[in-house]
């Protein structure tokens, strides 16, 4: 089915990225507190594709990144249909277990919130390849985690207010005060989360470099 390692390990690192960005959408509605701060609950799964993005990043470019980050965009487009037309046809009473009220309250605001994460989700993948790209071509296969965590601080600060002002606080969920702490206390949680996840990303690098050079040495051989 794959030709080369190098297709095996972009479907892997796809369908982890991929994985992460639906269920952020799904699971979005949720509103939990830390201390006295208030986030959604759909963060959990992003710094896994911010983690994702990078090593896509370096092995497949930008263009790998884009293109999946217009399929995952799609995707989510896609869930959005479906939701909408869920929440559309009406439960069936006295049997589903479920009822259209309660449907509606979990999965209605999700559908705030895919419109929100799309805008915020395409911005923030466009700023974050740019600066990865900016911060590698200055400093060439060295410092990763330059590249990794300066492209991560700089386009989920976008991410992390965009998704909110349209999910929450646009529709009047949230009050301006409750947005801006909200939007800060996501974004120190990413950022966080982004450098605590460093040392995975450089042993990500490692296994999937040694993963390629068994297959170009493979190739090598028969090659001779």
């Amino acid at each position: 089915m794959f030709k080369t390692k190098k297709e095996i390990v972009f479907v892997i690192l796809a369908g982890i990225f991929i994985t992460n960005a639906v269920v952020a959408e799904l699971i979005g509605g949720k509103l939990i507190q830390i201390g006295p701060f208030v986030m959604s609950i759909g963060i959990l799964p992003w710094p896994i594709v911010f983690l994702t993005t990078d090593l896509i990043n370096e092995y497949f470019g930008e263009k790998g990144v884009k293109k999946l980050s217009l399929i995952t965009a799609c995707l989510i487009a896609y869930a959005f249909l479906i939701l909408f037309m869920a929440i559309e046809i009406p439960a069936a009473k006295g049997i589903s277990p479920v009822n259209d009220e309660q449907f509606q309250a979990v999965f209605g605001q999700s559908m705030w919130i895919i419109v929100g994460s799309l805008i915020a989700f395409m911005v923030s993948q466009l700023i974050d390849v740019w600066i990865f790209w900016f911060f590698k071509r200055k400093t060439g296969e060295k410092k990763i985690w330059l590249r990794a965590t300066g492209s991560t601080v700089i386009s989920q600060l976008f991410d992390s207010f965009i998704v909110l002002g349209i999910a929450f606080w646009l529709p009047g969920k949230i009050d301006f005060e409750t947005f801006i702490t909200s939007g800060l206390t996501g974004y120190v949680f990413k950022l966080s989360v982004a450098i605590l996840l460093t040392p995975l990303i450089y042993a990500g690098h490692h296994w999937i470099k040694k993963y390629l050079e068994k297959d170009n040495l493979h190739k090598d051989i028969q090659d001779k």
